[in-house]
């Protein structure tokens, strides 16, 4: 790691994003089978990619990118979350041909049996019920519900194992407990997948709510288009579903699906939920248990970082409120989040409240306390920021990352993403940092290709996945789940850094979610790395102070804002999935702004002239 040149301070907040459709649900407004009635209006306008299609999307979409982090096939029969797997399936490879044994091949299997809807379309290359398995194990499960299965009456097979490798089982359903009511035969996944199949079935009772009553044959399904599921499996489903929240995996392959394959979503991995709002109607007066273990670190000039254990609801979660000084600050649906906007030298306290689908609070956690730096060395910036990144000849490709904040961070919060080609969704790789990694105050850290033969004197770690970019590849840098820094742009393929070395401006102080070229200097020179491991910032304060830039009225209360600027400067606005809305020139003084045609949301707009840009946030009702 190296030292920076650092004279002056400034402070810059950055602006993440989500990548639900803005506007995607806003008529679901109901509760019950209504709502889902609305759900599925909005969910049923798929493009059908047909069964074929499916190979091609598991090899892309369906990658380790979470576990062992080793771009191989994600199996939930032979995924071990604890540790190391019994086997790994390549893409392509390992597709079925035929197979014997686990371990020999995967295939696509339907969570809803084919033979439930006669392999019929759309359900036949519905992706979101479509998963990659182990060949033999899909073969065991064979046409059986999910369930719970009693480990005094497991079935046998010849040529399988019982548990399967990974723990997945079948036997007869445990008649007893929150499974009673079913004593046939059913198939178990281990507890780490129980809500994503769960999830599965509850968008394909809703997507396909019209045609499920002809399906009642289905141990599973009731016959009714409201309900849909027999009150046994509801009930297993129910507590699957509020046992095993969303996973990021889940949320990945959600955005893949809508973006990249057939283009609707599934809503109970949007909004986890609307599961309770349909199926579990009931009054729920029970309080979730308090958040526990609550921690704050990394104190900056102007952040804290918190974290803490999860609590535990009877029916579901959706949130935690952060209290600042006894007073409510901000809602997250995490259990870690990052205050910024502190003053400098200043000991603040929180605690955090859990939330539950009914809007009942818990008792508040501990209470966690953590003193502000001075900001004296270093600047004093909000956060990281990408300050070099070299994409040379063949695998001289490197990633810097600065730290200005005036204090010591560690990295464990931290993550890289990658989308190639284009991709409207960080679809690619991911990047976690070493156990333990930090970045000191004025210091870098360089992630190169583990081939790279330049400048490898200056590298904290290797990895070949994250620096897998090609000059159009968008790479984010992430904290908590929320984007920080971009180079390159979202969904768009163009070459904006092909065979080139980016170095960032001296007069940037912080990173942004939306890529802007005229913040770094370009080097042509192939596999320039001159600077590599150091980066010097220079800054002359009167240059970063923004101009007088005034909105209002914000949060919008009409169709029209008003923008007041001393010069003139270009004005964009982009949704929150990075695509720009809108465009306009404005000149010194009021402008009026038309934005009649913004669906409701929150905005990120961008102002530059010729030498300097600004960023701001409104937020359209």
């Amino acid at each position: 790691m190296k030292h920076y040149c650092i004279l002056f301070s400034v402070l810059c907040t950055n602006l993440g994003f989500s990548q639900i459709p803005n506007g995607y649900y806003n008529n679901a407004t109901g509760n019950g089978y209504v709502l889902k009635t609305q759900l599925y209006n909005i969910i049923n306008q798929q493009n059908d990619q047909g069964y074929s299609a499916i190979d091609g999307f598991f090899r892309n979409y369906d990658l380790d990118n979470y576990y062992e982090n080793n771009n191989t096939i994600l199996d939930i029969y032979s995924e071990n979350p604890e540790g190391q797997d019994p086997y790994n399936f390549t893409p392509l490879n390992d597709e079925c041909g035929n197979y014997s044994f686990e371990g020999d091949c995967y295939n696509k299997e339907h969570i809803i049996p084919k033979s439930v809807f006669n392999e019929n379309s759309p359900m036949q290359g519905d992706a979101h019920h479509l998963l990659p398995t182990d060949g033999r194990v899909n073969g065991f499960r064979g046409n059986f519900p999910m369930g719970r299965v009693d480990n005094n009456n497991l079935a046998s097979q010849s040529g399988i194992s019982n548990p399967t490798q990974n723990g997945s089982k079948l036997g007869d359903n445990l008649n007893s407990g929150y499974s009673s009511g079913y004593s046939g035969t059913v198939f178990e996944p281990i507890n780490e997948f129980k809500g994503d199949i769960a999830r599965i079935h509850f968008y394909f009772a809703t997507r396909y709510q019209n045609q499920v009553p002809n399906w009642s044959s289905y141990a599973m399904f009731n016959g009714t288009i409201d309900q849909v599921f027999n009150t046994a499996f509801l009930n297993i489903l129910l507590e699957w579903h509020n046992l095993d929240p969303v996973s990021q995996k889940e949320i990945d392959r959600n955005n893949a699906i809508y973006y990249e394959h057939q283009g609707n979503r599934n809503p109970f991995v949007d909004h986890p939920e609307y599961v309770n709002a349909i199926w579990n109607t009931e009054e729920d007066t029970q309080a979730p248990t308090e958040p526990s273990n609550l921690v704050a670190s990394n104190p900056t000039a102007n952040s804290i970082d918190l974290n803490w254990n999860a609590a535990t609801d009877n029916v579901g979660l959706i949130g935690y409120n952060i209290y600042k000084e006894g007073s409510f600050h901000s809602n997250v649906n995490t259990t870690s989040t990052t205050i910024i906007g502190l003053s400098p030298e200043t000991n603040f306290c929180f605690t955090v409240v859990a939330i539950d689908s009914s809007n009942n609070s818990s008792a508040p956690s501990n209470e966690a306390c953590e003193t502000t730096t001075n900001g004296s060395t270093g600047t004093g910036n909000a956060d990281l920021f990408f300050s070099e990144y070299m994409e040379g000849s063949s695998y001289n490709k490197a990633l810097e990352i600065s730290n200005f904040s005036g204090a010591t961070i560690n990295l464990s919060n931290y993550e890289l993403k990658l989308s190639s080609n284009g991709s409207s969704t960080w679809n690619s790789y991911s990047y976690s940092f070493p156990n333990n990694a930090s970045i000191e105050n004025t210091e870098v850290y360089v992630i190169m290709h583990g081939s790279a033969t330049v400048c490898t004197d200056v590298e904290d770690d290797l990895n070949n996945s994250i620096t897998e970019f090609n000059g159009n590849d968008a790479v984010g840098l992430f904290k908590n789940g929320v984007l920080i820094d971009i180079l390159g742009s979202l969904g768009d393929d163009s070459d904006y850094a092909k065979n080139i070395t980016l170095v960032r401006n001296t007069d940037v102080v912080a990173g942004s979610s939306i890529f802007d070229i005229n913040e770094w200097t370009i080097y042509d020179d192939t596999n320039t790395c001159d600077d590599l491991g150091s980066h010097t910032q220079t800054l002359d304060i009167s240059q970063n102070k923004n101009p007088e830039i005034k909105f209002y009225p914000n949060p919008l209360t009409g169709n029209t804002v008003y923008v007041d600027v001393l010069e003139k400067v270009d004005l964009e606005i982009y949704d929150l999935t990075g695509k720009k809305v809108f465009n306009y020139s404005l000149n010194p003084g009021t402008n009026l702004l038309p934005i009649n045609s913004l669906s409701s949301g929150i905005y990120i707009i961008q102002l530059h002239n010729i030498s300097k840009s600004w960023t701001r946030k409104i937020i359209k009702p």
